[in-house]
């Protein structure tokens, strides 16, 4: 017998702090760098972000989306068998930050592990899932989360600040016979793995006081990112998802991309032959969230009934690394 994995539920969180680009303006006009918030609007379609309270933590942030997408699908959280999260800000180097969310969740039942591949680890999380549950019949509910919580990790200082807005999102699979996530594709480049992270912290270069002072605990774009590589990769992912899938890129309902850039997203459209209408750009209101934005503009769709029963939707990330990732789902 087929098993599918379908969506059954979704949920989303944003932190209460709005952050407007004319916040960031007024914060980096007193550095002579107002204008680089200007360019950095003009070019990606972002006009605001959310940001978490200082208490807050990337665990945090998932529980919430997690508990709005039990909510929905009238489950409890001792009901589910696996957890996985997907996020490159953990609360902690180790333990994961999968299990922390499965303890604060009350997750009695449910194994758990993160998946940290920056952009493309929900959809990462999403295929993962699909796979396990079509292998082992004792897994029957999972919850797939992505969370971001960059703008801890930068230099307030730092420019790029405007990109990282802070979100969860989360979706709930559980087995079926029909529908469900039906193909996926993945694609990766180490060689630009050195463009944009964090240097120091982990075996390569442990924390240090030499490395906090030099900011090499933070976040920093070191070489810019060939604007060709989501333009290039993201075509080729949902070509990729349309062989496997049987389908044409025409029948897509709804083509969710990472949201960092609307002018690309259109591009891409372009390149399939898919209205751009089909693809959604809500950098707008929700900024650009990282490892949360595909889960983010999914719940968007669905809780606007943008979204419905026979419909398919491809989710495309990308992120740092880089990495690649997709997965057609039936809903």
């Amino acid at each position: 017998m087929t098993v599918a994995a379908n969506v059954v539920a979704t949920g989303r969180y944003l932190p209460e702090r709005l952050v407007t680009n004319d916040e960031l303006r007024q914060q980096f006009a007193g550095h002579e760098r107002a204008d680089v918030i200007d360019r950095f609007e003009a070019n990606s379609g972002i006009r605001q972000r959310y940001w978490a309270h200082p208490e807050q933590t990337t665990s945090d942030l998932a529980l919430e989306a997690a508990r709005q997408a039990l909510a929905r699908a009238g489950r409890r959280a001792d009901e589910l068998d696996l957890i996985l999260l997907g996020t490159d800000t953990p609360d902690h180097i180790t333990p994961a930050t999968s299990v922390i969310l499965q303890a604060k969740l009350g997750a009695t039942g449910a194994g758990t592990f993160d998946i940290s591949c920056a952009c493309a680890a929900f959809p990462s999380a999403m295929a993962t899932a699909a796979g396990l549950m079509a292998t082992n019949p004792g897994i029957r509910s999972v919850l797939v989360v992505g969370a971001y919580l960059m703008q801890r990790l930068a230099d307030p200082a730092d420019p790029m600040v405007f990109f990282y807005g802070d979100g969860a999102g989360a979706a709930l699979l559980e087995r079926g016979t029909t529908g469900g996530v039906c193909a996926s594709a993945f694609i990766a480049d180490g060689h630009y793995a050195d463009h944009w992270g964090i240097a120091a912290g982990g075996t390569a270069e442990p924390a240090s006081e030499a490395a906090v002072k030099a900011g090499r605990t933070q976040v920093r774009l070191s070489k810019r990112y060939p604007p060709e590589i989501n333009e290039n990769g993201w075509p080729k992912v949902v070509r990729r998802l349309a062989q496997q899938g049987e389908f044409a890129p025409s029948d897509i309902a709804a083509a969710i991309f990472t949201q960092v850039n609307a002018a690309t997203i259109d591009t891409t459209c372009t390149a399939l032959g898919i209205k751009k209408d089909k693809a959604p750009k809500l950098m707008d209101q929700y900024g650009y969230t990282g490892s949360a934005c595909v889960p983010i503009a999914l719940d968007h769709l669905l809780e606007r009934q943008q979204i419905g029963p026979g419909d398919l939707v491809t989710l495309v990330g990308s992120g740092v690394g880089y990495n690649m990732a997709g997965v057609a789902v039936r809903f």
